[in-house]
Parts: structure tokens; C-alpha cells; sequence
């Protein structure tokens, strides 16, 4: 009886008042004690803070064990869509908690929607499937609750997130345009939703669509101030358009107050990779020195993966090859192939800029073998073509350093063609050394001005403000005769570099002001 007297009191939306981890309706028939920590673990999964929203679902478990989306909750805390993690073993646990079947668990949902939660949960986590299976049948267990409850934007929320999970971490550009568009219709209701921002940044954040998502940018880390996730996630729409400075101060607050505490992470990394599109170079190495000697002792593969791409952007988009950066002894034993292939590969470009040809063939030697041994492997969320690409931008450069011009630029054209073939990347490029800008490079040496200037160009459209690719279009430009071109592009690259330490400009060789 008391249960029935509870349905009929709490069946109206259960809100929270807008604070600093943003605001939801999702009504629901758990008890009145159970309601703050249930919203406060669906606020923070929406902001992908699984860990504490995990423990707020646990709260809500504790102030009402019969409490079924609560359990629910939690579960969901063990998947990440759009990073292709699923921990199906502490799932299953904590469903498992509520009752020991489907049947029995779907008993205790208070009310047919409350049910339709869960049937869906259950797809996700049906151990009879395989993931991507698991993800589709998810997927349309979240579509028919959303048909028969179209007034419930928390299931307009995660079924758009599931649309974005259906491609297992790699970007369909269709698939996000539906979620980015399903995630405005909460926006326009809700401006403060959390997940409605959070899922309109993860739709567009490639460099073409990302003015769509800049509303969301800026709007998102003030509505969820406390989540350390959504501040760096405006910056998905940062730095897809070259908006460095705000990249630097978003992952900043991000990686946390404690400066001296910072270590390699997602976080780190993109703050590191906006401090050297600025010319912050020597701030930008003692910050490597500072995460690598926070680094010691942690037994985190992810975080080792993360110090060889810091490592790597580091030594090829500042260019300076003698630095000692380069022959860092680092852990490689827990990182991925993806994360070791690109240090690999930007160690060999340093040791050919330095005129170790045969260091900058072992290097070669190791990608080759990491592609063997483990295939086409990318990091997590990244380009699964990555290493094998990258080894052939290395063996092009030998080539060109050789004297085999004709053959390294045809290397790199067919590079270029199998790059832009693969989904668009967000954040700092997995190919570390984006293809265009070197063809334009390459060329520009040769002395193909105007080919190089549309290299360049096609390199700013993939990677917008990237000041190497800034620097090589003044060059090209200006030796094509293109002022106009070449201005716009130096125009861009000095305001990159207005904040940049003293002799940047020289280091990157920029043109003067005069054609």
C-alpha cells in the first residue's frame, strides 16, 4: 500500500533548480530521499562524470533499495559511448543488486516507462550479444521508449547519445547530424540541460561542423560548472576551429586547481597541443617535464599512451629536433600501438631532421612492426588507420631525403587520398603530422609554390589556425604570387603568436610583411 501511495504522489516531474551541474526533469516513482542523489547521478552522467555519478546512484540505491532506476543509473555509468568502453562485469553486478533476472527486475520498475528503462538497459548489457549488437539493440530500445514517451527528454537525451554509440567510436557524419539535431529539440526546451549541450558539442565537433556547436561551447561550462568534463568539452568546439586561447584556459580548469598535481590525460594533452598552436613553446616543454614526473610510479596505460602523443605533438609541431624531448627514456609497455606509433614516428622525423638516417629507419622498422603485431590499432576515440599512415609518411620523407623527390611526393599523394577517405578527427591529430601540410611542405622544397598553396590550404580546412600549416600557406602563397592569400594567412598565424614566447616568430621562419 505504501508503495501505492507513493506511484500516485511522485508520479509528476521531479525536478532539480538550476545549479552548477545544469537541470533535468525525469519523473520518477522512487521514494522522496532517493530523488536529490538519483537527479544528481543523472546530471553528472550526462556530463560523463561516470565515477561520481556512479556513487550518487548508489546513494540513491541506499535511501531506497527498491529503487529500480536507480540501479539502472549506476549501470549506466558502465558504458561510454563515444569512447567504446563498456565494463560489462560491474554492470551486470549492479543490475544484479536490484533482482537476479530480467523478469525480476523489470517486476520492481515502477511504472510501464520506468520498465521500457530498463528492457533497455538489459539490451545494452545482454551478454547472449556481441558489443556492437548490444549497442544497436540499446539503440532501439531507446527509440521506442522515446515513441511511446515523447515528452521525456531524458530519453531523447540517451537516445541520441546511443545514435553516436552505434558507430563504436569512430564519427558517422549522418548518424551525429540526427543526435546534434534531437539534442537542439531538448535545447530549445531546456536550455539548461546538460546532456542537450553536452550531445549538440560531441555532434559537430569536427572542423566542418563546428560553428554549429559553438553556441553549445559557450553555454555548457557555465550551466555545469561543476562537472570537470564540461569544461573541457567546450573546447571540442575550440579547437576544431582554432581558437587556441580558449582551448588553453577551458583545459586548464579542467585538469584542476592543483597545477603541480597535473599528469598525462585527455585534458593535459589538449592544453598542452593549444599552448604550441600559441608559440608557447618553452612553456609547453615544462609541462611535459612537469606531467612526466607525475607520471612515475601510476600504473595507467592511458595515461603512459598520453605521454607519448604529448611527446610527440611536442617534437613535430614545434620543430625543434635537437631537443633533448626526443631521447626521453618513456614507459611504452602499457600504451597502445596507436600511442606508439606516433611517438615512433615523430623520434624518427627528429632523427632525420638531425641527420641519423639510420635512427630514422629503426624507427620506421618499429611502426612497421607495431602494424604486424597488432594491426591497424588507434588510440582510444582515434584514427584506426593512424600508424599505418603515418609509417608511410616517414618512409615518403626517407625517400625525399634521398633524392627520390617523384617517388616520395607520389607516396604522399596516395597518403593524402587514403586520409581524407577516413572519418573527420576531433581534438589534436592523431596523424600527428597532418598529410597535407607535409605534401605542402614537401612541395614548397621542390619548388611547386602553387601546388603547395593548395595543400596548405586543404590542411587549414581539416585542421583550422594550425600554425605550421598558417606558416607553410604564407610561404607558399607568397612565392605563387597570391598576396591576398598570403596575407589572410599571416594575418591568422601572428594573431596565433601575439602571446608567443620571444623568438618564435624567427623559429618558424616567417616571411616579412613585404611580398
Amino acid at each position: 500500500m505504501r508503495r501505492l501511495l507513493l506511484l500516485a504522489s511522485l508520479l509528476v516531474p521531479a525536478a532539480l533548480p538550476a545549479q552548477t551541474l545544469g537541470r533535468i526533469d525525469f519523473p520518477n516513482s522512487g521514494a522522496p530521499a532517493a530523488q536529490a542523489p538519483f537527479l544528481r547521478g543523472v546530471l553528472l552522467l550526462h556530463s560523463f562524470e561516470y565515477e561520481d555519478a556512479a556513487e550518487s546512484f548508489k546513494a540513491a540505491q541506499q535511501a531506497d533499495p527498491g529503487f529500480a532506476l536507480a540501479y539502472w543509473g549506476e549501470a549506466m555509468t558502465y558504458t561510454h559511448p563515444l569512447w567504446n568502453q563498456k565494463d560489462m562485469a560491474a554492470a551486470r553486478a549492479a543490475l544484479g543488486r536490484l533482482a537476479p533476472t530480467p523478469a525480476a527486475r523489470r517486476a520492481k520498475a515502477g511504472t510501464p516507462r520506468e520498465q521500457m528503462y530498463l528492457d533497455a538497459v538489459e539490451a545494452l548489457y545482454d551478454p547472449a550479444n556481441p558489443k556492437a549488437r548490444q549497442d544497436s539493440l540499446y539503440c532501439d530500445a531507446m527509440a521506442r521508449l522515446l515513441d511511446a514517451n515523447p515528452a521525456d527528454d531524458e530519453a531523447r537525451a540517451f537516445y541520441a547519445l546511443a545514435l553516436m554509440g552505434l558507430s563504436q567510436g569512430v564519427r558517422n557524419i549522418p548518424t551525429y547530424m540526427r543526435a546534434g539535431a534531437l539534442a537542439e529539440e531538448i535545447n530549445r526546451r531546456n536550455p539548461l540541460h546538460p546532456g542537450a549541450l553536452h550531445y549538440i558539442i560531441h555532434a559537430f565537433d569536427d572542423p566542418i561542423h563546428a560553428p554549429l556547436g559553438l553556441f553549445a561551447a559557450e553555454e555548457y561550462s557555465k550551466i555545469a560548472a561543476d562537472a570537470d568534463h564540461a569544461q573541457h568539452m567546450t573546447t571540442h568546439i575550440f579547437l576544431a576551429l582554432g581558437m587556441w586561447r580558449e582551448t588553453v584556459s577551458q583545459n586548464a580548469i579542467a585538469a584542476g586547481k592543483d597545477t603541480s598535481a597535473w599528469r598525462p590525460g585527455h585534458y593535459t594533452a589538449w592544453h598542452n597541443y593549444g599552448m604550441i598552436q600559441l608559440g608557447q613553446y618553452d612553456q609547453a616543454r615544462r609541462y611535459l617535464e612537469l606531467v612526466r614526473r607525475n607520471l612515475v610510479g601510476a600504473s595507467n596505460g592511458g595515461r603512459e599512451s598520453y605521454m607519448l602523443t604529448m611527446r610527440a605533438h611536442y617534437v613535430i609541431s614545434t620543430e625543434r629536433w635537437n631537443d633533448g624531448v626526443a631521447d626521453w627514456a618513456l614507459g611504452t609497455t602499457q600504451s597502445s600501438a596507436g600511442a606508439r606509433a606516433m611517438d615512433a614516428y615523430a623520434q624518427g622525423v627528429a632523427a632525420l631532421k638531425r641527420g641519423r638516417r639510420a635512427d630514422a629507419e629503426a624507427a620506421l622498422a618499429r611502426m612497421e612492426a607495431l602494424i604486424r603485431e597488432r594491426g591497424n590499432e588507434g588510440i582510444v576515440g582515434g584514427n584506426p588507420k593512424m600508424p599505418v599512415i603515418l609509417a608511410a609518411q616517414l618512409r615518403a620523407q626517407l625517400l625525399h631525403a634521398r633524392g627520390k623527390r617523384v617517388e616520395a611526393v607520389a607516396l604522399l599523394q596516395q597518403t593524402v587520398a587514403d586520409a581524407d577517405a577516413l572519418p573527420m578527427e576531433f581534438g589534436p591529430p592523431d596523424i600527428v603530422k597532418p598529410t597535407h601540410e607535409l605534401l605542402g611542405e614537401l612541395l614548397l622544397a621542390d619548388g611547386k609554390a602553387g601546388d603547395a598553396e593548395r595543400e596548405f590550404t586543404r590542411a587549414l580546412e581539416v585542421t583550422p589556425g594550425r600554425s605550421l600549416s598558417l606558416r607553410g600557406l604564407v610561404q607558399a602563397a607568397t612565392a605563387a604570387g597570391d598576396t591576398a592569400a598570403a596575407a589572410r594567412a599571416r594575418a591568422r598565424l601572428e594573431d596565433n603568436l601575439r602571446d608567443a614566447d620571444p623568438g618564435v616568430l624567427r623559429e618558424l621562419s616567417l616571411l616579412s610583411r613585404a611580398p
